[in-house]
């Protein structure tokens, strides 16, 4: 088997290469190599590579960044996608692509299912919606792969911020009122590994076990760490960001774990395994 991997450099692609090395042949690209917005570069790199399988690890994820950025993220969410959409169809190959509970606004008091109706509030959550349908709408076989609150020990996410920040001062405000289940980047990269199968085909939600506050995500991650700074629970509003975000955004696994027996571990197991990740780097 043939595989492309886009964003290898990006969290979620560095844990993905390692995970999918063992599966074929695997050509894996960073930014350095492809620049997703450039169109022309984009299509030139899947025919060279002549894939089976695409997984595409690229994004532009600064969610509030993206609010004056709004033709930066559309490009890389939603244009290369699509691009990358009609080459898999070209060539036959399975288009493996990352999305995000941000395509919902989170009204919603439980769970959302694949089937309920995106209405994203932020640009980012936009984006992604619009490369989702782009992808849906190529005529490819693929499987987008709806995630929430992406972190690990590399790259920017709130668990890096947290550890960072911590040390500044007695007390770290947090966000209380925003319901998710963070997913580790190497939860993600091993589930992608096993639904790669003859057939394999649709729109999946794929989170950690669980829910929290980020609030309770932070006081998880210093009280692993060892850190005693007192995390204050603050509301939404009360945060300066560009972009708003979903109150609720909790994902229904269960087709996944229907079609291809996959769940992943309670978020607090995720916790432990990037803690202790972080700590031997």
């Amino acid at each position: 088997m043939r595989i492309l991997l886009t964003g290898r450099n990006g969290q979620v692609g560095w844990e993905v290469q390692k995970a999918l090395a063992p599966l074929g042949e695997l050509t894996a690209l960073g930014r350095a190599e492809l620049d997703l917005s450039d169109a022309g570069r984009l299509r030139e790199a899947v025919r060279e590579a002549n894939p089976d399988v695409i997984v595409n690890a690229a994004a532009y994820t600064a969610v509030d960044k993206a609010e004056s950025e709004r033709e930066a993220a559309f490009a890389v969410n939603a244009t290369a996608p699509g691009i990358l959409a009609e080459e898999a169809k070209r060539n036959g190959a399975l288009l493996v692509h990352y999305s995000t509970d941000y395509v919902f606004d989170g009204a919603k008091p439980v769970p959302y299912v694949e089937e309920d109706e995106p209405n994203p509030i932020n640009v980012y959550g936009a984006s992604k919606l619009a490369g989702e349908r782009a992808i849906a709408g190529s005529g490819c076989r693929y499987l987008i792969l709806r995630t929430s609150w992406v972190y690990g020990p590399r790259g920017s996410n709130f668990l890096l911020t947290i550890l960072r920040v911590a040390r500044e001062g007695p007390e770290l405000p947090v966000v209380d009122d925003q319901i998710g289940a963070p997913t580790s980047s190497r939860a993600i990269a091993r589930a992608t590994a096993q639904v790669l199968r003859p057939g394999a085909h649709g729109t999946y939600h794929l989170s950690a076990a669980g829910q929290v506050s980020w609030c309770g995500f932070a006081r998880a991650i210093l009280a692993r760490a060892g850190v005693a700074t007192a995390v204050v629970p603050i509301r939404s509003e009360d945060y300066p960001a560009a972009a708003r975000r979903p109150r609720n955004s909790r994902l229904d696994c269960s087709r996944l774990r229907e079609t291809f027996g996959v769940a992943l571990a309670p978020w607090e197991a995720g916790l432990a395994e990037v803690m202790a990740q972080h700590a031997r780097l």
